[in-house]
């Protein structure tokens, strides 16, 4: 049984759970019913709330998935779809589409002189070392260290972010804004989280 109905992603604020608009209710739920003991890993103290968008549903559904959702995780659901087939709703869905990017995996680090692009998203499974570079249309996320140059929102996009499991990088960019990273004034960091704020690069 195809059951990729539904598909989860996770964002920074929220977490998205799309539904096929060609699925029926029944297949919905199903799919759900797998997935959501995967979800509810993620949930330990924070209350990430859950945004549904896709396909567009009738009241007895909306329930019958909040429902099946609050029986495993208590969170607030905001259910986000048009409400008719009009083309404001098409454009709306088309929209969605482009913000939720196609993602590459890359497994392994990246080495001095190596250079990784990508359109959409780019998860690195490994380091990107000092003299790497990793450029995306999109977000970068690495899931170990940071030190060599990374380039999010390549084509302009600012509300690009760029993550690291270990943040020790001299310059990153986003969109065509450039931070370079004084050592002396800027400690490493384990974890970070950078996005555009006033037309800044922040370090979270």
């Amino acid at each position: 049984m195809k059951n990729n109905y539904v598909s989860i992603n996770l964002r920074k604020d929220e977490i998205v759970i799309k539904l096929d608009e060609n699925a029926e209710q029944e297949q919905i739920i199903f799919a759900l019913k797998k997935k959501l003991p995967e979800l509810k890993k993620l949930y330990k103290d924070e209350k990430t709330p859950i945004r549904v968008i896709g396909k567009i549903l009738k009241n007895k559904e909306i329930d019958q998935i909040q429902e099946l959702i609050k029986e495993k995780i208590d969170v607030e659901i905001e259910f986000d779809m048009p409400k008719s087939l009009g083309l404001s709703s098409i454009k709306r869905a088309f929209d969605k589409e482009i913000a939720m990017s196609e993602t590459k995996f890359h497994r392994g680090s990246l080495r001095s002189g190596q250079k990784m692009e990508t359109e959409g998203s780019l998860v690195i499974l490994g380091d990107v070392n000092s003299g790497a570079e990793v450029m995306a249309s999109d977000n970068i996320v690495v899931l170990g260290a940071l030190r060599g140059l990374a380039h999010a929102g390549a084509k302009g996009n600012k509300q690009a972010i760029i993550a690291a499991g270990l943040f020790d990088s001299v310059q990153v960019r986003i969109a065509n804004i450039v931070k370079e990273i004084n050592r002396d004034e800027e400690p490493m960091h384990k974890q970070a989280y950078l996005s555009v704020v006033d037309d800044k690069i922040v370090i979270e």
